[in-house]
């Protein structure tokens, strides 16, 4: 894979085209939004040369896709080399609402579409992935409900007090702006988080942005799938009605170019390789656990649930899809007239990382391109670290602090150290939920976590204000989190493939 600026090559024909509107499906409103940033960065876009990876089969695990990407590459811009598994450039979230509960009828057509698409494209990052997932409002729909013998008799529950579902709904964040955390509020866009309730989510990615439109055209009705005359399914043709479509990038240097073209003012201080926002990279591979760890069933290192190999979901997990406004103009603020230092990149890299040790000290202008290093190990040491941070325990000048890592880690890892989540967010640029309709850089979130409480206790231990109302670290300090406004949240279930079509509706 190349690990150069995606500037590289003029040559048209190495850009994927996006359809316009007039190629949509009638009534796709709710899709204009992620094509359109799909059209923005398709412009830039140069097709990765991905290594063939041929695996036997198609995973149970869904989303268990590392055979199907590309092999880890190193990269090193002076603070150390480290390993990143780049995913599929282009990712799309569909969300939808049931318009009534499907039959067995609805089930074979679904599992009919997906296997079609997977016989059109390859099962790959530089063909088509899919996933889908479901809500608790999808499960509330089948006979007896949420809570019914149907529901209860295979929703695996957590193994800690064996009564709790592995899938409840998401909650608002201690830092989200709610009426649950009064007194909560963003210095530039204060806007309360919503928590969903969808049926379903599915997700699409690519490093071909033009082949997740035509896949979401396809479903939508357009009868052509890959140039071929193909009848579309029956999903978005009555059954569904799609709520919302959320696209992201993760491209080495998109955010920098993103930027460049909308003129956003901190465009110059985005690290020009970076494939974030924040200009650190985010995809290390010392950072996500193994697939199985994520499941119902796990593995050798972690099994939280009282599922077992063999069970309905066993290879199932859950899924959280939030969005998340970033506030860049305050995270990449320059000295001023009310603000002396600013933030340099000795204080974006602690709020990211950590201070004991500081994992770089930066460039001499600690402002443009970044101010320092984008390729930064995600180093763990150990749960006890972010306690450490705020103690002010040999920290960078002695102040007490609070990274964005050290505090995910109190909780993210198993026993051994071994993650227990796998991440697949990545820079989005819209104007969904932004007051006034501007677009704005985005966080399109996702993560798989072997239950939905794991992932709220990630999340307190996130905004980690225990330790800041303890050891007095100023909120200015304590990691991103206000730099972070996160307006939607869901939690789903995402069944093992062999049940990823509306599942328990056969033993309805």
């Amino acid at each position: 894979m190349n690990s150069e600026l995606p500037a590289a090559a003029e040559d048209k024909a190495s850009r994927p085209f996006v359809p316009t509107r007039r190629t949509l499906f009638k009534g796709a409103g709710a899709m204009v939004m992620a094509l359109g940033t799909l059209r923005l960065v398709s412009e830039r876009s140069v097709m990765p040369d991905r290594m063939k990876l041929v695996a036997s089969s198609l995973p149970d695990i869904q989303f268990d896709t590392g055979a199907f990407t590309a092999a880890p590459q190193t990269l090193n811009d002076g603070a150390g080399t480290i390993t990143a598994a780049m995913p599929p450039y282009n990712t799309v979230f569909v969300t939808a609402k049931l318009n009534r509960t499907p039959t067995t009828s609805d089930q074979a057509n679904l599992s009919s579409a997906l296997n079609t698409i997977e016989a059109n494209y390859p099962f790959a990052a530089n063909g088509i992935i899919t996933f889908i997932s479901y809500g608790i409002p999808y499960f509330s729909r089948l006979p007896g409900g949420f809570n019914g013998s149907l529901v209860s008799s295979h929703m695996p529950r957590l193994s800690s007090d064996g009564t709790t579902y592995a899938l409840t709904e998401a909650v608002p964040a201690p830092t989200d702006v709610s009426s649950q955390n009064p007194g909560v509020t963003k210095e530039t866009f204060n806007v309360p988080v919503k928590i969903e309730s969808n049926d379903f989510l599915l997700t699409i990615r690519s490093d071909n942005s033009a082949w997740i439109s035509d896949v979401i055209s396809w479903l939508g009705g357009s009868n052509t799938l890959n140039a071929r005359s193909i009848p579309s399914p029956s999903l978005f043709n009555g059954l569904a009605t799609v709520t919302s479509s959320r696209a992201q990038f993760v491209q080495l240097g998109m955010p920098r170019y993103v930027a460049g073209v909308n003129n956003l003012p901190y465009a110059s201080e985005i690290h020009p390789q970076s494939p974030m926002w924040m200009s650190f990279l985010d995809q290390q591979t010392d950072g996500a656990g193994p697939a199985a760890i994520c499941t119902f069933a796990g593995n050798s290192s972690a099994h939280v649930t009282t599922a077992k190999a063999g069970d309905y979901f066993d290879n199932g997990s859950i899924q959280h899809l939030s969005h998340v406004i970033e506030d860049l103009a305050q995270f990449y603020a320059e000295p001023s007239a009310t603000d002396s230092e600013g933030e340099p990149f000795t204080e974006r890299v602690q709020y990211m990382f950590r201070s004991n040790p500081i994992p770089s000290v930066g460039n001499s202008d600690q402002f443009t391109n970044s101010g320092g290093p984008a390729f930064i190990d995600n180093t763990f040491q150990g749960t006890g670290d972010a306690l450490n941070n705020a103690k002010a325990i040999n920290t960078f000048q002695g102040e007490p602090r609070l990274g964005h890592l050290t505090c995910l880690q109190r909780s993210s890892r198993a026993a051994d150290s071994t993650p227990m989540h796998i991440r697949i967010d990545g820079p989005g640029f819209d104007s969904l939920d932004v007051p006034g309709g501007s677009n704005q850089p985005k966080l399109q979130f996702s993560i798989f976590v072997p239950t939905a409480a794991f992932f709220a206790t990630m999340r307190v231990n996130q905004a980690s204000l225990d330790y800041q109302n303890e050891f007095g670290v100023d909120p200015s300090d304590n990691g991103l989190e206000r730099f972070l406004t996160a307006t939607r949240r869901q939690n789903f279930l995402i069944p093992p493939r062999r049940h990823r079509a509306f599942p328990l509706v056969e033993l309805a």
